[in-house]
């Protein structure tokens, strides 16, 4: 029987999260290993450049699905495939790594973690900080910056300590996040590593980005959880920011527009 080709990033997270994909699969499986545009020039945001090579090898038929983290994964996938399967969903929470003192230095490279921490605590010095998991936890301890904001589940994927979690107010995490997607041509089935809770989540999650036409240059998150679900959407600042709830995508979507959600992420991309 021929190895199922499982494509993925080079980098430990990326590995962890196909291996466990690997892990719940029936049958052989090999992992191929791709390196990104996002992997060779971390200075550019466009959630594409992590997935695109990953993408046009399954278009080629170099692998047979690819291992993604959900959140880097834009809106719209290469025509002709899918998320086939979504693996039971992590943490999907932020956590503080380090000291919040006033003042604090605080590195991230995400938008949206900046928007809700000045969103938060207006006298936090927000810095970019890039690389990978260890390398950012690097260089907190070499002193570039006071704390760090990271995923929950990267950290317990890797097997790191977890930090304090932020949960409440304005904190709502990434559409996705906790979540590994499996993209593969659209028809292909995959029910060992499908988790239909996570997958019918993720896709709610995903809907909300895609109607009010965000992007991975936007600060918005969404998260559905417990037949609820949250976000939040804010200037890069943290100096506006809407937070809405509903019980579903299409209602809170609706609440999200008439609290001006729209306007407020065009004024982002203006």
């Amino acid at each position: 029987m021929t190895a199922l080709r499982l494509g993925t990033r080079g980098s430990a997270l990326a590995l962890a999260q196909a291996r466990a994909v690997a892990a719940l699969i029936d049958g052989e499986t090999e992992l191929v290993t791709i390196t990104t545009a996002g992997d060779v020039d971390r200075a550019r945001g466009d959630k594409s450049r992590w997935v695109g090579a990953l993408e046009a090898a399954l278009l080629a038929g170099e692998i047979d699905v690819a291992v993604h983290s959900a959140k880097d994964m834009p809106s719209e996938l290469a025509p002709g495939t899918a998320i086939v399967a979504t693996p039971r969903r992590a943490d999907p929470f932020d956590v503080v790594v380090g000291d919040l003192r006033e003042g604090a230095r605080v590195g991230t490279s995400a938008l949206r973690r900046r928007s809700q921490l000045l969103a938060w605590r207006p006298d936090l010095d927000v810095v970019e900080i890039r690389g990978n998991v260890d390398t950012r936890l690097a260089k907190r301890e070499a002193g570039e910056v006071d704390a760090l904001v990271l995923a929950a589940a990267g950290l317990q994927r890797l097997g790191r300590s977890v930090g304090s979690k932020l949960v409440d107010g304005v904190f709502v995490p990434a559409a996705g996040q906790g979540v590994i997607a499996v993209q593969a041509r659209e028809g292909t089935k995959l029910p060992s590593v499908d988790h239909p809770a996570t997958h019918a989540a993720l896709d709610a999650e995903r809907h909300v980005v895609r109607e009010l036409e965000a992007s991975c240059h936007t600060p918005i998150g969404v998260l559905a959880l417990e037949g609820r679900m949250r976000a939040f959407v804010g200037m890069p600042d943290g100096s506006s920011y809407i937070v809405e709830e509903g019980a579903d995508a299409p209602e809170l979507t609706r609440r999200l527009r008439d609290a001006g959600a729209v306007e407020l992420l065009r004024a982002v991309s203006a």
